[in-house]
């Protein structure tokens, strides 16, 4: 019995020690490389910017597959499934400036974040063009290619059926307001597109077709009103 009792013991032991090693690495990327490349991203973001409002970043080691604003405390999140999932300073670039954009709208409300809540509740998809097109401005002005964004909303944003339902656009959507904000702002980073052989981006050319086409009629026509994109 005492021998089944040490074994035991040494069996956790075991397990517990494979535990602590593992959580230092996550897919061999060290929690402080990670924490470490989002506060430098994250801050450089900011103060290019001029952004004056308190805001922090924080790695989460969770594999969920997203990021989020939280006006409760201005804490930006990243969870390790996305962060994986991202190659490069620009994208990761991408995914804050858009969270970094929320932060300042919890400061501008007459109530502060609680204001910015009740305003999202109500308008949120027009929150969420708002935060990707001043994702774009952020991501320029820190020397970002804001290209990027589209890269990452094409590999890891879902498609739904219908957006009636949902707090935000349809991701197809979403991805022809920021290529034409881009096309319309910065061309110099669709003229000489370094992402123009990525698989991603490829992927994106491929399913909008259709709603740049609809683009392309805009500008033949001069036209200053919205495309109703699919």
């Amino acid at each position: 019995m005492k021998k089944f009792v040490v074994l035991l013991t040494l069996i956790l032991l075991s397990a517990l020690s494979v535990n602590a090693d593992t959580s230092e690495v996550i897919n061999g990327k060290a929690i402080i490389e990670a924490q470490n490349k989002i506060d430098e991203i994250g801050f450089k973001l900011l103060n290019s910017n001029g952004i004056e409002h308190r805001m922090v970043f924080d790695f989460n080691t969770k594999n969920v597959k997203n990021a989020f604003s939280r006006d409760r405390d201005r804490q930006i999140v990243m969870y390790r499934g996305l962060y994986n999932r991202l190659n490069s300073d620009d994208e990761i670039a991408a995914v804050l400036s858009h969270e970094i954009s929320h932060t300042v709208d919890s400061y501008d409300g007459i109530f502060r974040g609680y204001f910015s809540q009740l305003s999202y509740a109500f308008a949120s998809k027009k929150f969420e063009y708002k935060a990707d097109k001043k994702a774009v401005d952020y991501m320029v002005n820190a020397g970002y290619n804001p290209v990027a964004f589209i890269v990452v909303m094409s590999k890891t944003f879902t498609q739904e059926r219908y957006d009636w339902y949902s707090s935000h656009p349809l991701s197809t959507k979403r991805m022809m307001e920021v290529y034409e904000y881009i096309y319309n702002k910065y061309p110099e980073y669709l003229v000489n597109n370094k992402y123009k052989n990525d698989l991603y981006y490829q992927n994106f050319l491929l399913t909008s077709k259709e709603n740049r086409a609809k683009f392309q009629k805009k500008i033949e026509s001069n036209s200053k009103g919205q495309v109703n994109y699919l």
